[in-house]
C-alpha cells in the first residue's frame, strides 16, 4: 500500500481520533507505551520528515511546560507529571507526522465530493491554507528586501525586538494586499454566485484510506484498554 495514495481525509481523521484515546493516559509508563504505538503505527506516513520534526518540536516545548508546572503544583509527583507530558504529546504527535501530506487543494476535492459540504465554505477554506501556506515564503522575502535596505535581525535586543515589529507590519500590508487581489479574481470567476462548480481532481476512497482510518480508531481506544 502505497502512502501516497492515502486521501486527506483519512489522514485527517487520523490525526483527530487519539484525541479520545488521550484523556485515559493517566501515567508515565501507559503514555511512552501509547506514543511508542502511535510512532510506529504512523511513521510509515510521514512525508516531510523535516515538517514533521519542527512541528513535534513545538509539542515538545508544550509538553515540557506541562510538565514542570503540574510537577510543581500537583503535589510533586514524577509519574503523574510524565504522564500529563505524555497525555499532550499522545494528542500532538498524529497531526505533528501526518499534517504536512495534507495539501490543501486536494482536501477542498475531497471535502466537496466526499462530504458533500457547500462549494463556498469549502473554497474559501482552501484559499485560506493556501494563504496561510504562503505567509512564510513573504515573511523570508520582507526580511530580505528589509535586510538589503540595512534593516535586517542584528545588533541587540532592542534593535530585534523593533525590526521584527517593523517586518511583521510589513507582512501584514503584503498579506493584505494579496487577499485584496485573491478576493476580487474569486469574485470575478464567479465564486460569490455559482450554484453548481466542477471540481479540479476526482475523490477517490481506496482500500488504504480504510486501514489508515481503522489505525486512528485503534489509537483512540488503545490507552482504554491498556488502563
Amino acid at each position: 500500500m502505497s502512502p501516497s495514495r492515502i486521501g486527506p481525509l483519512s489522514v485527517l481523521a487520523t490525526c483527530l481520533l487519539p484525541v479520545a484515546g488521550a484523556f485515559a493516559i493517566d501515567s508515565a509508563s501507559l503514555g511512552a507505551i501509547c506514543l511508542a504505538a502511535e510512532v510506529a503505527t504512523l511513521g510509515w506516513l510521514v512525508r516531510d520528515l523535516r515538517a514533521s520534526l519542527l512541528r513535534l518540536s513545538l509539542g515538545l516545548v508544550a509538553a515540557l511546560s506541562v510538565t514542570v508546572s503540574t510537577w510543581l503544583y500537583g503535589g510533586h509527583h514524577l509519574n503523574e507529571s510524565l504522564g500529563a507530558a505524555c497525555r499532550i504529546l499522545y494528542l500532538v504527535a498524529p497531526a505533528a507526522l501526518l499534517s504536512p501530506r495534507i495539501r490543501p487543494s486536494e482536501l477542498g476535492d475531497h471535502l466537496a465530493q466526499r462530504l458533500h459540504l457547500p462549494a463556498r465554505v469549502v473554497v474559501a477554506s482552501v484559499a485560506a491554507l493556501r494563504r496561510l501556506d504562503d505567509l512564510g515564503a513573504e515573511w523570508r522575502q520582507v526580511q530580505r528586501a528589509r535586510r538589503a535596505r540595512g534593516l535586517g535581525l542584528d545588533g541587540g535586543p532592542v534593535r530585534r525586538v523593533r525590526e521584527s515589529a517593523g517586518s511583521a507590519f510589513a507582512l501584514l500590508v503584503v498579506s493584505m494586499r494579496s487577499t485584496a487581489t485573491l478576493s476580487m479574481a474569486m469574485d470575478a470567476r464567479g465564486f460569490a454566485s455559482a450554484t453548481r462548480r466542477s471540481w479540479a481532481e476526482p475523490a477517490p476512497w481506496r482500500t488504504g484510506d480504510w486501514w489508515v482510518l481503522l489505525t486512528g480508531l485503534a489509537l483512540a481506544v488503545l490507552p482504554w484498554l491498556l488502563r
